[in-house]
């Protein structure tokens, strides 16, 4: 993965670039860090991909490997990889949420109903438009966003677009820390949201993106907060009628969340027990988790996220063990090795960083150094 920019005083690649991305690596820096006392909580770390450093030809594949957990890229009509590819992206883990600042030249964009059988992407994306428009069709019904304009669709259903060369902030919130809307929030998808709840949105947002670069730990839970109730409230306004076999659809999906939410350490969350509780067969149950990897694959994670928060609590003094057996493990082994591939560290890491700093360990910093797609990136949010 590369990064860095190419020298400003090189003519060279000063004729190579378009006009709307010369000389500058981004186009909104966050504001100029601030000194801090000794003991308070560090900054916020961004993640980074860049394809400036690489030899022209090489540039469209890295982007796509890139991109490859979340969408299939192509490149436009008539446009080869030798003609190469300029794309950044700028990534910001606030909790549960993770925020993008990209710009990138014209492509398309495909998520199929097979990357959604095995991608654990579920994630509701929110998008300002900096510059540039796109064009995205889910079910037919195709979206334009225009520059200045902010849109809101689902990660967990197929769609497929184009986009000209562009620059935007793009938000993404897991699924299950908006369940409870889930099924405002699908009618109001593929939409551009509008009215003065989208203008207080972009208001906060434009603002935000500013002073990512001074952010510390304790302000992103109330960050998180405000952004999850202005995409709510922006929805709402914005939303359309829809069937009602898809408000059926979401008003299950959100009653089978909540199941999992209060059964999660109960020992008879299964399958057969879920069905039951929520009335209806197995094959209903699985298409419903299609996009999460399936059920048991979505109650695994969010065991282990509960786990990660239980060891980043420093007034939980349960043996790793017996946090280990309420996520599900009865062998210790497996549940280091599961938590490993999950987060990166170790759970007795996580125990001996809360020991060390005296208070919970947040899930921001990416323990995976930077993971090389966007879907690493994705993995440690919700």
């Amino acid at each position: 993965m590369a990064t860095g920019s190419e020298s400003d005083d090189d003519p060279a690649a000063e004729q190579e670039r378009p006009a709307h991305m010369e000389r500058r690596r981004w186009p909104r820096e966050p504001a100029v860090r601030k000194e801090r006392p000794p003991h308070s909580s560090p900054a916020l770390e961004p993640l980074r991909f860049s394809t400036q450093d690489l030899p022209p030809a090489e540039q469209f594949q890295a982007w796509r490997a890139h991109m490859a957990p979340l969408v299939d890229v192509h490149l436009p009509e008539g446009k080869s990889p030798e003609d190469g590819f300029l794309a950044e992206q700028t990534g910001w883990h606030l909790g549960e949420i993770l925020i993008v600042q990209q710009r990138a030249h014209a492509h398309r964009y495909v998520r199929d109903q097979a990357m959604l059988r095995s991608s654990p992407i579920d994630h509701w994306n929110v998008g300002l438009q900096r510059s540039g428009q796109a064009w995205t069709e889910v079910n037919r019904r195709v979206t334009e966003t225009a520059a200045g304009e902010i849109f809101f669709m689902s990660l967990g259903s197929p769609y497929r677009g184009r986009t000209t060369d562009t620059e935007a902030l793009l938000v993404f919130l897991p699924y299950e820390m908006l369940a409870r809307d889930a099924s405002l929030l699908q009618s109001a998808g593929n939409t551009v949201l509008s009215g003065s709840h989208a203008e207080l949105l972009t208001g906060y947002l434009t603002g935000l993106e500013t002073n990512l670069g001074n952010l510390t730990i304790e302000e992103v839970p109330r960050i998180i907060q405000t952004i999850g109730d202005m995409v709510v409230a922006g929805a709402a306004s914005s939303t359309r009628t829809d069937t009602g076999q898809n408000q059926a659809n979401m008003g299950l999906m959100e009653r089978a969340h909540r199941y999992i939410h209060v059964n999660l350490h109960s020992e008879n969350l299964t399958p057969d027990v879920m069905c039951r509780a929520l009335g209806i067969s197995r094959t209903r149950l699985y298409q419903l988790f299609e996009a999460s990897g399936g059920v048991l694959n979505y109650i695994r994670k969010r065991r282990l996220l509960q786990a990660y928060a239980d060891l980043s609590n420093s007034a939980d003094h349960r043996p790793i063990s017996e946090i280990a057996e309420a996520a599900g493990f009865e062998v210790a082994a497996n549940f280091t090795r599961a938590f490993i591939h999950e987060f990166g560290l170790s759970p007795r890491e996580i125990r001996r960083t809360v020991a060390t700093q005296q208070r919970p360990a947040p899930a921001i910093h990416s323990t995976r150094r930077y993971g090389k797609t966007i879907g690493d990136w994705l993995a440690l949010t919700g």
